[in-house]
């Protein structure tokens, strides 16, 4: 029995050490893999069975993964259509030789995992080289089994941007799109594999990877029609709305933001993707057009709640709060109703680090300051101050109820909302 540090913690420390950077990788990021063992002799070793599709196995003390070395044979379309061989006699050249990229595909002996960068390097597939040249490759045909790699290729585009796809490997990737291995994934894995690439270094070379190899269109339309959208060029010197699009993107990772805000980045403009041709550059209305087809993105890919809610907010009310400098106090009370702001704080300052995404991420417009963030907030603030138990009481006083005394809130808060921006007490009414 004789085990291997494999994978992602054998490739970052190489990448580490060749930029001179520490090679931080926790037991978390530690893939281990077990060659000429049987699940009864790792069990005699005190191993725990947690693997359901092949043999994995937690370490009795550090509680680290270990799987034993093993082969695959597709046996159906999509994902989850394998079959797994885990005998003893597997070695772990025909594990490694299953793995996704060349990248993936090195390995050092246990003895060595302290110092990976430093040990003798398990490297059939000339991954070491890939490193070196910043190439993104697959290791064999068993690539194109597996629909699944496409979206993590295009997720490691993200991490490392620096890296190119081998050209080989982008035509098995198309080829996989064609003959429709795309269409049996299933949703979470979907949106696994997307939401990782969201939270990567630079979320627009996932986009661009799967738009090359035709990937994109199959799992999301809706974003894949955005690309030759033209826009205003006085709003949009960009002008196409897919290149926008990942401008935003970009700027939601500069701005380290959460996955609720860059899932919102991706799907605001949606709509966009379906204005008439005849009515082009302008985009009446695409808010709304944006809500309805973010509410079938979310259904397919079984969106989590807390990206699903905080994306439809930004869909419908993005253009709102950019153009709320001009709005009056009533104005800016009745904005953050509808955004649900009095009740949900929180959420709404990300819905504003989404609106700053999208207004800075624009041709010549990455280093402009976003003023609607901080001067909504300040309303937020003034608004959530009012004690809406002293004005309900002195309302009822007055001989007010029901409905009557929600306007009398309503009217504070918009005096608050005025106080505070410094602005001239509103009419009740507003815009």
């Amino acid at each position: 029995m004789k085990t291997y540090l494999v994978g992602g913690a054998v490739r970052d420390a190489l990448m580490a050490r060749a930029s001179d950077a520490p090679a931080a990788v926790s037991h978390a990021d530690r893939d281990w893999v077990v060659v000429g063992a049987t699940p009864e002799a790792m069990a005699a070793e005190g191993f725990l069975p947690v693997g359901r599709d092949f043999p994995v196995f937690l370490h009795p003390k550090t509680k680290e993964e270990y799987a034993l070395a093993r082969t695959e044979r597709k046996t159906a379309p999509g994902y989850h259509g394998f079959a797994f061989h885990t005998e003893a006699g597997v070695t772990l050249e025909d594990d490694l030789a299953r793995r996704d990229l060349t990248i993936n595909a090195m390995a050092v002996a246990a003895e060595h995992a302290d110092d990976p960068a430093r040990a003798p390097l398990i490297d059939p597939h000339q991954g070491q080289r890939d490193l070196r040249e910043r190439v993104l490759r697959h290791v064999t045909g068993a690539f194109a089994e597996d629909p699944v790699r496409i979206l993590r290729l295009a997720r490691f585009a993200a991490r490392f941007p620096d890296f190119s796809v081998a050209p080989e490997t982008l035509a098995l990737m198309r080829e996989m799109v064609a003959n429709g291995e795309v269409d049996h994934l299933v949703a979470e894995r979907v949106w696994q594999e997307l939401a990782r690439g969201l939270m990567e270094q630079r979320p627009s070379r996932m986009l661009e990877v799967l738009r090359d190899c035709g990937a994109l269109q199959r799992l999301l339309p809706e974003v894949d029609r955005l690309w030759g959208v033209p826009q205003r060029a006085e709003y949009h010197p960009e002008v196409d709305t897919g290149v926008h699009l990942m401008m935003v993107l970009d700027m939601s990772a500069r701005l380290a933001a959460p996955l609720t805000v860059r899932f919102a980045c991706l799907c605001h403009d949606l709509g966009k993707g379906t204005t008439p041709a005849d009515v082009l550059p302008r985009h009446i209305g695409h808010e709304e057009r944006s809500a309805r087809l973010l509410k079938g993105v979310c259904e397919r890919l079984r969106v989590p709640t807390d990206c699903r809610e905080l994306a439809d907010v930004v869909a419908r009310e993005h253009g709102n709060i950019h153009r709320s400098g001009d709005f009056s106090a009533g104005a800016v009370e009745r904005l953050l109703e509808r955004c649900d702001a009095l009740r949900k704080p929180a959420r709404f300052h990300e819905v504003l680090l989404a609106c700053e995404c999208d207004a800075r991420g624009r041709l010549g417009l990455e280093e402009e300051p976003y003023p609607p963030r901080e001067r909504l907030a300040l309303a937020l603030s003034a608004s959530r101050s009012v004690d809406t138990a002293v004005v309900a009481a002195r309302a009822q006083a007055d001989g007010l109820s029901g409905q009557r005394v929600g306007e009398r809130i309503h009217r504070a808060r918009v005096t608050a909302v005025s106080q505070a921006l410094g602005a001239s007490a509103p009419e009740a009414t507003g815009d």
